[in-house]
């Protein structure tokens, strides 16, 4: 029997593995075998060769401390919510009256007495960076309380003590400014909800005025305050550059110094600082900002 001669020429195979080209010339004569076997290792490397392109290189090293924590997204920009370069204005308004008419309230009865408070609190900022903010931030409050009447009592009618309150106001201002710097986080890839933190160092001072009984007995007050505040808030945009925020205090330090007055006579002095890390119900504001 004729014997098969194979005249079989693989001229050059190249491909791509890791960005380095390798090439491959198989020249086989009479054995088919080879051929066969040479294939199957040029096949069985390319596997591998894209297998290793397709791992980053993070994969073949242990990930840093810094790249672990960056993994958590918190402060992954990508999400622009807010862009820098963008001004930032607004402000959060509050009022609220009452008139009580013989009222009674616990120990505390025949209440008759009408007062209102106003608070307002306007802000202007500067996006440094992507999501970030730095301003100021100016708020001024008035209250004014009178009472024409009040009974404190204690105890039954004939053992017990009872205080009574007649022709009593008071007058009160207050005025701050302080630096505040915001850092707002989107939820999700969310591009009109956004949660922020907004990070406050102010000044400001305090104005009352206090008068009762006939004839009038009087004090003026005024003092200063230094304060470090933590408020977080909820804002949602209602069209492009207009946005409704809410906000709460939930952390403050603050230092007090009141000189007083009485009777322009007697002279008082006060001092008083305090820490808290609560949810101030006070403090809750709704606003509406103008992003520019």
């Amino acid at each position: 029997m004729r014997s098969l001669k194979f005249n079989l020429r693989v001229r050059v195979f190249i491909y791509i593995c890791d960005t380095e080209f390798w090439t491959i010339m198989i020249f086989c004569k009479k054995n088919i075998c080879f051929l066969f076997i040479a294939l199957l290792c040029m096949i069985s490397s390319q596997a591998v060769g894209q297998e290793l392109v397709s791992q980053p290189d993070s994969l073949s090293r242990p990930l840093t401390r810094a790249e672990k924590i960056s993994r958590r997204g918190v402060t992954n920009m990508t999400n622009r919510f807010v862009a820098k370069g963008s001004w930032i204005m607004g402000a959060n308004l509050a009022y609220s009256t009452h008139v009580n008419e013989n009222y009674s309230l616990a120990l505390i009865e025949g209440i008759n007495s009408e007062g209102y408070t106003f608070r307002g609190s306007p802000m202007i900022a500067y996006a440094i960076r992507d999501n970030m903010a730095l301003g100021l931030r100016g708020t001024y409050s008035r209250s004014n309380l009178t009472v024409d009447s009040a009974n404190l009592k204690f105890g039954d009618d004939e053992t017990g003590t009872e205080i009574t309150v007649n022709d009593y106001k008071t007058v009160r201002h207050t005025y701050s400014v302080a630096a505040i710097w915001r850092q707002y986080i989107p939820l999700g890839r969310s591009k009109r909800f956004a949660i922020f933190n907004e990070i406050s160092l102010g000044a400001g001072g305090t104005e009352s005025i206090f008068a009762a009984d006939q004839p009038i007995k009087g004090t003026y007050e005024e003092g200063y305050t230094v304060s470090l505040g933590i408020s977080p808030g909820l804002m949602a945009f209602a069209t492009n550059d207009v946005a409704i925020e809410v906000n709460v205090g939930v952390m403050g330090i603050n230092f007090t110094d009141v000189k007083q007055v009485h009777n322009q006579v007697q002279t008082g002095k006060q001092r008083s600082s305090n820490m808290a890390f609560k949810v101030n119900l006070l403090s809750i504001g709704v606003g509406v900002s103008f992003y520019l």
